[in-house]
């Protein structure tokens, strides 16, 4: 009589660890900031794309997290958005800045937001 080991599930190495659900990452924050941002100035993403030099596609992935973009494409969104790189990178910052006396911490980002910390 044979006897069958059970079978383990085998370990995805490549499968995505989660993540504390406090802290979101940053690609998903900024790409928050950049759709709000485009949709405050009330322009399709294929207008900004072609400002930015990028595709449609590409700026949608980047919107809604799924890349991971280099420093060069969000310099380009930022200034196809008439924002600048620090202005940008500062209320992503801000965004992921943890709650402070019981303010609630929200991750996105405004037009209004982003001219304020250049003020």
């Amino acid at each position: 009589m044979a006897s069958s080991i059970p079978s383990r599930p085998a370990f995805d190495r490549t499968a995505p660890k989660p993540f504390p659900a406090s802290e979101p990452l940053w690609r998903h924050v900024l790409g928050e900031c950049l759709r709000g941002l485009r949709h405050e100035r009330g322009e399709k993403l294929s207008e900004t794309a072609r400002r930015a030099g990028v595709s449609p596609q590409y700026l949608s992935e980047i919107e809604r997290g799924v890349k991971e973009p280099s420093s060069e494409m969000i310099a380009a969104v930022a200034g196809a958005l008439d924002v600048t790189l620090v202005d940008l990178t500062l209320a992503v910052a801000e965004s992921l800045r943890p709650a402070q006396h019981g303010a609630s911490r929200g991750a996105t980002c405004s037009a209004a937001a982003v001219y304020a910390l250049a003020a």
